[in-house]
């Protein structure tokens, strides 16, 4: 596979390039295995629908045809369980957890990496994404398996990080 040549031009970036080296969904870290696509986690709602709505010429149409999104603002009651579980972006930059290149933060990361480019920040954000692990057992130890009462604002943070928490 030759690299492909991405350029984008959003509301939050200008003429920044980068190359797909990888297949689109394949070859990722082997310690890396998120549960939901990129696809998946819009069209179930995620980051109150905010979330790369400038983004349409970056990524695949078919992301966007079911995606639950909202341009003008955040809206929480698009989210799968239809609350906030999201810190603002200020809060994320303040506590230096944005890379440069990815400045809307680690979902813009997974979606750029899940298209097949692999940056210097790959290792740091896999280990972000693992550390979420953590959410997960507290979901096991205090809720019913599929109880989708039990944690909601839990289960919608690791919605945020494709972990599927409808089936824990």
């Amino acid at each position: 596979m030759s690299p492909k040549k991405v350029i984008v031009n959003d509301l939050m970036q200008k003429n920044y390039t980068y190359l797909l080296t990888e297949p689109i969904g394949r070859h990722f870290h082997p310690e890396f295995k998120p549960e939901l696509t990129p696809q998946q986690m819009l069209e179930l709602g995620v980051f109150g629908g905010k979330y790369m709505t400038d983004c349409y010429d970056e990524f695949p149409a078919s992301w966007y045809k079911k995606a639950k999104l909202c341009h003008e603002f955040h809206d929480p009651a698009l989210n799968f369980f239809g609350i906030n579980a999201s810190k603002p972006l200020l809060y994320w930059q303040q506590k230096g957890w944005i890379y440069h290149e990815d400045p809307r933060g680690w979902f813009q990361w997974y979606c750029r990496y899940y298209m097949g480019r692999r940056c210097a920040d790959d290792e740091r954000q896999i280990k972000r994404w693992k550390a979420m692990k953590r959410h997960v057992a507290q979901l096991k130890i205090h809720c019913h398996p599929k109880e989708l009462t039990c944690r909601q604002k839990q289960r919608q943070a690791l919605l945020h990080w494709a972990y599927d928490s409808r089936e824990m």
